[in-house]
């Protein structure tokens, strides 16, 4: 009767299993088996390039960003054009701009060698987010796992979806709740810019022309971007700790020191000044609700299931 009973719980237990695998829900534990060793390989590659260069680890966040907010994290950002379509690098907000394709490569190829066919584009580039915000002193999260690739991309969809830098609060506010994402999660989320660089031609009008922002400020930052020429030139996010994760972005919008004309939109008597006042103040409090909108981030319309594929090269459909 014992046996009977442990087979039939077994036999349930199996089938919620399949259930939610057919469905698609997102399991921290979903390569347990099939690869055990794919978040060490994540860890290992990420952690190598971002010792070579620091501001790898910014990239490969804002990677993660830009995938998901176009279709979903589905890794259609890493698709190479072909001749049925174009793909979303050459987008206005990703050309010239958006990188770690090649950090990318290196861990697919080595996922490869180690489970063939198991670990997609999707959740490297999921996973290689979390790894770097670690890595510069930021907040962990356990990262939810079994997105599938895309086998294709949509240029229109990254060149819309994705907010300009030139953004109001309300348009940020809009962007991110077409995301299924809260503005609690936008201002948390914009605190990723408490590393990287910004292009030039990103920040020019901003540093050049806008009222709420420090004078000495715009006036160092323009010594780097001159009013014509130059469009390619870096500045740091956050001139103070650029390659730190922690709170001072926040710190620095109350300064009226934004980079970017959508960041101080967070700090200018609007509805966001309350959060950014409590995340300049409680760094806690931001490393928290980052972390939770990071994943909420990641679950935007994940493709799961026997939806999508797992592309053996991330740059192109098996």
């Amino acid at each position: 009767m014992k046996t009977t009973s442990l087979f039939a719980c077994i036999t349930a237990l199996l089938i919620i299993l399949c259930f939610r695998a057919s469905n698609g829900q997102l399991s921290p534990t979903f390569y347990a088996t099939s690869c055990p060793l794919a978040l060490s390989t994540v860890k290992t590659a990420v952690t190598a390039a971002v010792a070579k260069e620091k501001r790898m680890a910014a990239s490969l966040l804002r990677l993660h960003f830009h995938d998901c907010f176009v279709n979903g994290c589905d890794g259609s950002i890493l698709l190479d054009d072909t001749s049925t379509f174009t793909g979303e690098k050459t987008a206005g907000p990703n050309a010239n701009s958006v990188r770690g394709y090649e950090v990318i490569d290196t861990i697919k190829s080595r996922l490869e060698a180690v489970c063939s066919g198991v670990v997609s584009c999707a959740d490297i580039v999921t996973i290689s987010a979390r790894d770097s915000v670690v890595l510069l002193g930021g907040p962990s999260w356990t990262v939810q796992l079994g997105r599938r690739d895309s086998t294709s991309a949509s240029l229109s969809g990254a060149n819309s979806n994705l907010p300009s830098p030139l953004s109001d609060l309300s348009t940020l506010i809009s962007a991110f709740q077409a995301q299924g994402l809260s503005t609690k999660d936008m201002i948390a989320l914009s605190g990723a810019h408490t590393i990287g660089q910004a292009r030039c031609t990103t920040f020019r009008s901003r540093v050049f022309n806008d009222t709420n922002i420090d004078s000495a400020f715009a006036t160092s930052v323009q010594a780097n971007c001159p009013s014509n020429g130059g469009d390619d030139t870096l500045s740091p996010l956050d001139l103070v700790t650029p390659t730190f994760f922690d709170n001072t972005y926040y710190k620095n919008l109350r300064s009226q020191k934004g980079l970017l004309h959508s960041d101080q939109e967070l700090f200018n008597g609007g509805s966001a000044d309350s959060l950014v006042t409590s995340y300049s103040t409680n760094p806690i409090s931001f490393f928290s609700d980052f972390a939770a909108a990071m994943v909420n981030m990641g679950n935007i319309s994940p493709l799961t299931g026997t939806n999508g594929q797992v592309r053996t090269n991330c740059r192109k459909a098996n």
